[in-house]
This record gives C-alpha cells, sequence and structure tokens, in this order.
C-alpha cells in the first residue's frame, strides 16, 4: 500500500481528529476491533476511546503528534513518536509527553489504526 508519506499523512489526520475530539474521523480512522493501552495500563476499545469525546470527559486545548518514525511491515506498520498535550479529562489537568507504539494495518486500501500503546515521558525530548 503506498508510501510512507501516506502513513505520516494518516498520522497527521489522526493528530488533528485528537485535537478536535472529531469522533466521525477518528471512528473512520480505527479499526473495528482497535485496542489501546494507557499511560497508567488501562485498555480502552474503540467505543471507549472514542466516548471520552462524545461524553465531553476530554478536551484537548493541543495536542501534536512529532519525532515520528514509521516501520513498514508489509500491509502493516509500527509508528513510533511523541505525544504532547495540553488536555482537561473529567475536570483534571491530564497535560503530558507520551511516547506512542501506534499499531497500523491496511484494511478495505485504506491504513487504519489498530492499536497504540501510550507511556509517560518525565521530561520532554528536545525536538
Amino acid at each position: 500500500m503506498g508510501d510512507d508519506q501516506e502513513l505520516a499523512d494518516f498520522g497527521r489526520r489522526w493528530a488533528r481528529a485528537e485535537l478536535k475530539g472529531d469522533t466521525e474521523a477518528l471512528a473512520a480512522l480505527l479499526t473495528s476491533d482497535f485496542s489501546a493501552v494507557g499511560p497508567r495500563g488501562f485498555v480502552l476499545d474503540k467505543e471507549k476511546w472514542l466516548e471520552r469525546y462524545t461524553s465531553g470527559a476530554l478536551v484537548h486545548d493541543s495536542f501534536d503528534w512529532e519525532n515520528v518514525e514509521i516501520r513498514r511491515y508489509g500491509d502493516a506498520a509500527v509508528a513510533l513518536g511523541v505525544q504532547s498535550q495540553q488536555s482537561i479529562y473529567e475536570g483534571r489537568d491530564v497535560d503530558g509527553h507520551f511516547r506512542i507504539s501506534q499499531f497500523l494495518t491496511a484494511a478495505d486500501g485504506q491504513w487504519r489504526l489498530a492499536g497504540l500503546h501510550l507511556s509517560a515521558i518525565a521530561v520532554r525530548p528536545p525536538a
């Protein structure tokens, strides 16, 4: 499927949808069996991931996806990068920097995010 530019574009679309809390765009970018491991070890399926936005519990003031390295494996890929956010979750400040591993698959001729894992970074890495 395509070149690495497609995957870089996918990452930008994902970050934009996360920033805006755009559940329609996110639903289209995630596989039906998507799962995410949060920075404290909790696991969210696609429905719960999107529910954070539909409920209004999660709001981002900023959301960046940078320092991304992409590794392709046929119709699968891994993207490693840094997510930086200024956010509120259920009224609490959840600003932070996270190392993220994204697991992508080519489904129906398009890249989709099948899973991700977040790990908190104590100190923001240099750009």
